[in-house]
């Protein structure tokens, strides 16, 4: 009995000493939804937060734009036929279904960005400070929603449109809106953000969308919607805000040039170790397999786990012509020879132009634009991500131009671009063959800046030169399956992801897939 006393003396002390907030489930020093969205420094908090996602999409998004393309493709490892090797391997060859990961992860991403910006836009509007301030919040999430629409609707066709906090279960539940739908509000975000927002106060840029970020985007969804006019309207905007080409195509690119002039909207990254430090993990996954990387990293890394992806097509190659610059500075090819593990051992590095093997070596392109060696850490580099370009305003400029019969002022916005790589004028005004003229522009001068997908399904050229190309890199590459790289209508849109099927009654699956 005695040894029980203490034990009761406790439970007597607690019971007269606690107040009915003894257990404080929220405490004064912790943020809720309820507390933290107050101040400026909170929202900036979560706009930065709405810009997180990005680089999670990023991870997947070459997988289901240049690599579901013929830009690139992948390294064969038949010793590995995992289930991450063999779901990003069937993206690249058009046979991925509703269960693929990788595919279905962008979806997830999207969705993350778009219900961080809607608790943002819903919360501004109670919040206490300058509405100037608020505008420009407004306006950098309603870009930043709009850009996560549009990769979803050009993907997956009519998604469930989410436009607010969700507050309850059932209401994270909702049917597809149309194609139509979706672009409606797509164009409305983007004309708020454009409204809302300010061009580049400086260059370099701090890395925000700003009004030109907003302009571009408002301009492809019109050529998307080959509202011709309209699309040129915004995009000759641009330089007034006070956008123009860097001097060297590589420029664009290097850490030590982010977010220049030619920057439009760009991923942003900082690489190295530290706390804090958000490295690009990209430059590892578009090498070789190899054991050993340092050759081309300057550091050694192993990337045998997370290489062989991206690999430049043989087919892009052959289209950049004579004396284009911008071919050495996209890709490069690294020699070695390759082990039972089919692991690259580098030897040399070499440049694309005119190359020949070495006796008893291969020759492997890789994505050279975003390699700067040495780089900062193991863990990734300071490369940024070009999401839109200048160089890719003044080629969409020319296509709108030319498709409103307005040839001979296409030529401007075409040549400027051309002129940099180092390219000769073009002078045909006939509006069919430039057209086919643009189109292959924008194919080199944007190379690995995953857009090539996009390109093929808003010019209607998705069948055709995917089932072109199939027949002809199954003979280059005999270990592609016979069904790799042929498609009909249903591959033009990804399959919903199935978890999305079976969780939602209201979700219907896209035609072809089941």
């Amino acid at each position: 009995m005695k040894k029980s006393l203490p034990v009761i003396a406790l439970i007597a002390l607690l019971t007269v000493s606690c107040s009915k907030d003894f257990i404080r489930l929220t405490p004064e020093d912790s943020y809720t939804a309820e507390n933290f969205y107050k101040t400026e420094a909170q929202f900036r908090s979560a706009v930065v937060a709405a810009y997180a996602p990005l680089r999670d999409v990023l991870v997947n998004d070459y997988f289901t734009s240049e690599m579901h393309s013929d830009n690139s493709l992948y390294q064969p490892i038949p010793g590995n036929r995992g289930t991450a090797i063999v779901q990003r391997e069937n993206i690249s060859d058009f046979t991925n279904t509703s269960t693929n990961a990788y595919a279905n992860a962008t979806w997830q991403h999207s969705y993350t960005g778009i219900s961080r910006c809607n608790i943002v836009i819903d919360r501004l509007a109670a919040a206490n400070f300058a509405d100037s301030v608020k505008a420009g919040l407004d306006g950098q999430v309603k870009f930043l929603r709009a850009l996560n629409y549009f990769k979803l609707v050009r993907l997956y066709g009519g998604v469930p449109l989410f436009l607010h906090e969700i507050a309850k279960a059932e209401d994270a539940f909702r049917e597809r809106a149309t194609e139509e739908e979706v672009y409606q509000q797509i164009i409305s975000d983007a004309k708020d953000a454009i409204r809302e927002l300010k061009p580049p106060a400086k260059f370099p840029q701090t890395g925000e969308a700003t009004k030109g970020a907003a302009t571009l985007l408002l301009a492809e969804v019109y050529m998307v919607q080959k509202k011709w006019s309209e699309a040129a309207t915004l995009l000759n905007t641009l330089p007034a805000m006070g956008y123009d080409l860097n001097s060297d195509y590589a420029d664009a690119f290097s850490p030590a040039n982010k977010n220049s002039r030619e920057s439009i909207f760009e991923i942003q990254y900082l690489g190295g170790d530290a706390t804090g430090s958000t490295p690009n993990v990209l430059s590892f996954h578009f090498l070789p397999r190899s054991t050993d990387t340092r050759l081309l990293t300057g550091i050694s890394i192993n990337n045998t786990g997370t290489g062989g992806w991206n690999t430049p097509s043989s087919d892009l190659i052959r289209a950049f012509e004579p004396g284009d610059k911008r071919l050495d500075a996209s890709i490069g090819i690294i020699e070695g020879t390759y082990n039972a593990s089919n692991y690259f051992t580098y030897s040399s590095i070499q440049p694309v132009t005119g190359y020949t093997p070495s006796p008893g070596k291969t020759g492997v392109p890789y994505i050279k634009k975003y390699l700067h060696a040495p780089l900062p850490a193991t863990t990734g580099s300071s490369d940024d991500f070009p999401v839109y370009r200048f160089s890719d305003a003044l080629l969409l400029l020319a296509e709108s131009l030319n498709e409103q019969g307005k040839s001979g002022e296409a030529l401007v916005p075409l040549n400027k671009v051309r002129t940099r790589a180092g390219l000769p004028d073009i002078t045909e005004t006939n509006s069919d063959k430039l057209r086919d003229i643009i189109f292959h522009e924008r194919r080199v001068e944007l190379a690995f800046e995953n857009h090539r997908w996009t390109d093929l399904l808003r010019t209607g050229r998705a069948l055709q030169v995917i089932n072109d190309f199939g027949k002809v890199i199954k003979q280059e590459q005999p270990f592609l399956s016979s069904d790799a790289y042929v498609i009909d209508q249903h591959n033009l849109l990804f399959p919903i992801p199935q978890p999305e099927v079976d969780i939602n009654t209201k979700m219907t699956q896209n035609p072809g897939y089941f």
